[in-house]
């Protein structure tokens, strides 16, 4: 083992970030690409979205792991993503969901600049925060069963793919199920004799003006801002910390929220600490040696740059695919984050009734004066647990 280090101490490192990069792309690219649309995009500014997120979170993970020497690697926010995908267009339209992914990244940097803020969304209770991120999730988890009905020859290699690697190798059972799509569009276009653009598969920037309505700012910006803090960048801090690095904190925040705000307009909705995946890169299996993990964040960087460049081809993919097998992917993709916001909403039987009343009101997708349901969810829950605690407190 020592001279294997001896004449390639970076491999293993070089390796873990490029299965990093590449597993959280194959594994929710999909679900990027369906959140924009939803919210307004058409197919070339969705593209363009998914370029542009994966070249800001492909240098903010370079400039913080070269700069600090720790593995800290930058995704896309997953479930900001699936937000949008719940939250559909809102008032003034695509143009106001960029004004939106705008204020998300003066949010976060203002987070990084006045701790203030951060300690204000740390005092939401995580059941809620969990809550109204599983009933926004439900929908979309749907999906895979819906599908069946709609498309089974599409959808069901798509599961059964899926189910049959969750057992055999759970981390590539998301990226798998996505080649098995991709399996299913080619087939496709070879019985229909279609022919593939190949403007489509180059990469391009499509910029948009934005603008700022109070409906994109309630239904888009405050509830992906808080997903985005809580489900992604706090329980990133506390996955590398478990690892043995503490995460500057204020420099995280600059990066991501200027990266943020810097992909804006170009269709990127947020960018934020990798949570789950920070594990492939931070963990022991990136390297045995601590202090040469820091290769893996700047291999996760180059390689999701690279992704990048790939990124135009995956999206004309989906545009694509038959009916029902792109949200099949998608579905399959926000399982584990389901099961996880579910497990966290209900864990703490205290929490539960405030959880489960934000939990149905996220998952109606009712749009109450234009404002989304993720929106009245927070309040909903907050309100109840507001009620149900202050009723304690008297008794007490």
């Amino acid at each position: 083992m020592t001279g294997v280090h001896a004449t390639d101490p970076l491999s293993r490192p070089i390796t873990a970030g490029i299965v990093t990069a590449l597993v959280g792309f194959t594994s929710a690219f999909v679900v990027v690409l369906t959140g924009l649309r939803a919210v307004g995009a058409t197919p070339a500014q969705a593209a363009s979205g998914l370029l542009t997120v994966c070249v800001t979170m492909g240098l903010g993970s370079l400039i913080l792991a070269w700069r600090y020497r720790m593995p800290i690697t930058v995704a896309w926010s997953t479930p900001g993503a699936a937000l949008l995908a719940a939250t559909g267009v809102v008032e003034g339209g695509w143009p106001a969901a960029v004004g939106a992914f705008l204020v998300v990244g003066a949010l976060i940097v203002l987070t990084g600049l006045w701790p203030h803020l951060g300690r204000l969304i740390a005092r939401i209770p995580p059941s809620i925060a969990q809550a109204m991120l599983a009933g926004v999730l439900l929908p979309l988890c749907l999906a895979p069963v819906t599908g069946i009905v709609v498309n089974p020859w599409g959808v069901v290699p798509v599961v059964l793919t899926w189910l049959v690697f969750a057992r055999l190798a759970p981390r590539w059972a998301v990226p798998l199920a996505f080649v098995a799509a991709a399996i299913v569009v080619g087939v496709s276009l070879a019985q229909e004799g279609a022919s593939v653009d190949p403007a489509l598969l180059l990469p391009h920037v499509e910029l948009t003006m934005p603008a700022f309505t109070l409906g994109a700012l309630v239904s888009i910006a405050i509830p992906l801002y808080i997903v985005t803090m809580a489900s992604q960048n706090v329980p990133g801090v506390a996955i590398m910390r478990s690892f043995g690095y503490e995460v500057p904190w204020r420099p995280a925040m600059l990066v991501t929220g200027i990266g943020t705000a810097v992909g804006a307009t170009a269709g990127g909705h947020a960018i934020n600490l990798a949570a789950i995946s920070a594990a492939l890169a931070a963990g022991p299996e990136a390297d045995a040696d601590p202090k040469r993990r820091w290769v893996a964040g700047v291999s996760t960087g180059v390689a999701s740059l690279v992704l990048g460049a790939a990124s135009a081809a995956f999206a004309a993919l989906v545009l694509l695919a038959p009916e029902a097998v792109i949200p099949a992917v998608a579905g399959v993709a926000l399982f584990a984050a389901f099961g996880n916001a579910v497990q966290q909403a209900i864990d703490d039987p205290g929490e539960r009734m405030p959880a489960v009343v934000t939990f149905l009101v996220a998952a109606s997708g009712v749009a109450i004066l234009g404002v989304s349901a993720a929106f009245w969810a927070l309040v909903a829950g907050l309100v109840v647990r507001t009620v149900l605690h202050a009723g304690r407190r008297r008794i007490s």
